[in-house]
């Protein structure tokens, strides 16, 4: 994840970007291209998204990815530690039952 955030802040940077990239822009930025991702998917099943020509659902994954971890970057938070914290506290609030 290192070589994707230093790729992502130094394509920023070299766009001179940063001053636009406070937290609360980037939580903006996330639902927001999270809402194009599910675009994709309006009025459609699932089959019918994925092979609808106009479909860009894959640069739309992208987006939120690049400006979640731009946001982790900025907080200091690790989101690989995260995750796996956020899944042991899953694991016991929805134990498997058989």
């Amino acid at each position: 994840m290192k070589n994707m955030i230093d790729a992502i802040t130094k394509f920023r940077d070299e766009r001179g970007w940063k001053g636009n990239h406070d937290l609360k822009d980037l939580a903006i930025s996330i639902s927001l291209e999270a809402n194009e991702l599910l675009e994709n998917f309006q009025w459609k099943s699932d089959q019918e998204a994925l092979q609808s020509p106009d479909q860009n659902i894959k640069e739309e994954m992208a987006d939120v990815f690049i400006y979640l971890l731009q946001m982790a970057d900025k907080m200091n938070v690790d989101l690989e530690e995260e995750v796996f914290k956020k899944m042991k506290k899953n694991a016991i609030k929805y134990p498997v039952t058989k």
